[in-house]
């Protein structure tokens, strides 16, 4: 199996993980502030988020070019906190739409960039990894740390 299918296949089951970490749980308690100033809304917002930056810039590795601007995404903490303000008001079951949208999408526009962009050092490695599989595997062990302390 080539780097790219398996991140790709990786993706795919990190993600599953992630939903499964939600499931089941209600309006209130999918929206109950416990990380910092987020719920579990804003962190799906903000997944969302980053694939939505970051589906074009695998098309522009797809190209030969440049992921982004150099510094175009220094300051993680504004990135998303815009994502999560842009989407304030949004529905639970538009967030979670809009999630499994992106992620299709996101994994879409990864499927399309050559192979050797996936090797060590290559362009869409790292940024696959880091808005995918490390991303959703991040959020899904919060979530679920805090549902195993909200059950006891």
């Amino acid at each position: 199996m080539s780097d790219k299918a398996r991140l790709l296949h990786e993706a795919d089951e990190a993600f599953s993980e992630l939903r499964q970490a939600v499931d089941g749980l209600d309006d209130a308690r999918l929206t109950r502030v416990w990380l910092g100033t987020w719920s579990i809304r804003e962190i799906l917002i903000h997944v969302s988020g980053w694939h939505h930056e970051m589906t074009p810039a695998l098309a522009r590795v797809a190209r030969g070019e440049a992921a982004y601007p150099a510094g175009t995404y220094d300051d993680f903490d504004t990135w998303n906190a815009r994502f999560v303000q842009d989407r304030a008001g949004a529905k639970m079951p538009d967030v979670l739409a809009e999630l499994d949208a992106s992620h299709r999408d996101f994994v879409r526009a990864a499927g399309s960039v050559p192979d050797a962009h996936f090797a060590a050092g290559g362009g869409a490695r790292e940024l696959f990894e880091g808005t995918g599989p490390g991303h959703y595997r991040e959020h899904t062990a919060q979530i679920r740390e805090w549902r195993r302390k909200e059950s006891e």
